[in-house]
């Protein structure tokens, strides 16, 4: 008799765990969820619910690599942006609970709208693609893509024909560059592969590998030490141009309420990074030392004029004096604008 009352008993306590369980992970869930959308900044704290807390021996958080049980938004284990975790629970009762979730943590500081005024229109020929943008004295640097057509090429600001050119093979997508002292350096898109130039006559010099956590090309820029390239993701990476097959730091870019991905065309001006958003009528202006998004400039006034697709949209940056230069995929013009 005593037998068959055991297990009865144990398939309720079994039951009452298991409700139990499932109320803890639907309680972490929905905090979670909640925290998605609001974020984080540095410092606060993951104050998770109570009935989370009164059960749990201990609550760790896993990046894959690295735990803590910290439960604070520290720049040691997270990055601005989106941060891929999983909680791991160990309960009173000796059971281990994991749920995986996304903390997006944000910059502290609301970005700045920039203003700006159109001081000058330049021709630009309408058959590039542009991909890198850049300007030293009165020479334009430009790279443009697509597959059949890429090349790399300068000419004279407020002229269309090209001083010098080289053109890649037709498997090669090109992206990013920038001028590096007597060279020009430039990313290919998913040929993890970039090349450099010399900048009188754009002759190829040598090609390097891409570090192998980069996945595809996007952006280039110098800020007279490193290569700044943005692989499409919200990630920055600082690469020694001596040796470009390694990564020197990385930072992730966000503004105080949201994530910034997809960073494209890049310049360096001055300490701040300026980056195209790839579809999007705005450039940021990014802290090089955190990541975060100090600035934002609207162009979808100039935008608008030019864009008819998908494809031509915003994207080249580059500087004049404090002045800004900017121009688009197949856009026929080239804009000079003052920043307020």
């Amino acid at each position: 008799m005593k037998k068959r009352l055991i297990l009865p008993i144990l398939a309720l306590m079994l039951l009452g765990s298991c409700k139990n369980d499932e109320k803890i992970l639907n309680s972490l869930s929905d905090y979670n969820m909640t925290m998605q959308s609001k974020g984080y900044h540095f410092g606060d704290k993951i104050n998770l619910p109570k009935d989370i807390t009164e059960n749990a021996e201990s609550i760790a958080i896993s990046f894959g690599d690295k735990e803590t049980k910290n439960l604070t938004i520290d720049p040691k284990y997270f990055t601005l942006g989106d941060n891929a975790v999983s909680f791991i629970i160990q309960l009173k009762n000796g059971e281990s609970l994991t749920q995986d979730a996304t903390i997006n943590v944000y910059a502290k500081h609301p970005e700045k709208s920039i203003q700006y005024s159109i001081i000058k229109e330049y021709p630009h020929n309408p058959n590039n693609f542009v991909q890198g943008f850049q300007l030293e004295g009165n020479t334009i640097y430009e790279s443009d893509g697509q597959h059949g057509t890429s090349q790399i090429l300068k000419y004279n600001l407020g002229d269309t024909k090209a001083i010098a050119s080289s053109a890649q093979s037709e498997d090669i997508f090109s992206e990013g560059a920038t001028i590096v002292g007597d060279k020009i350096y430039q990313l290919t898109w998913q040929n993890k592969k970039g090349f450099i130039y010399n900048k009188s006559d754009l002759k190829l010099i040598s090609e390097f590998a891409y570090p192998n956590m980069i996945g595809e090309g996007w952006g280039l820029a110098y800020d007279g030490k490193d290569l700044l390239l943005s692989d499409g993701t919200k990630n920055i990476y600082f690469i020694n141009p001596n040796d470009p097959s390694k990564v020197v730091k990385t930072i992730s870019v966000a503004g105080n309420n949201q994530v910034y991905d997809q960073l494209n065309e890049l310049e360096y001006h001055k300490g701040y990074l300026y980056s195209n958003v790839w579809r999007k009528p705005i450039i940021l202006k990014i802290d090089t030392k955190t990541g975060e998004v100090i600035g934002k400039i609207d162009l979808t006034e100039i935008a608008k004029k030019h864009q008819k697709g998908e494809d031509d949209v915003l994207n080249g940056i580059a500087f004049k004096g404090d002045n800004m230069l900017i121009t688009g995929k197949n856009w026929p013009a080239i804009y000079e604008i003052s920043l307020q």
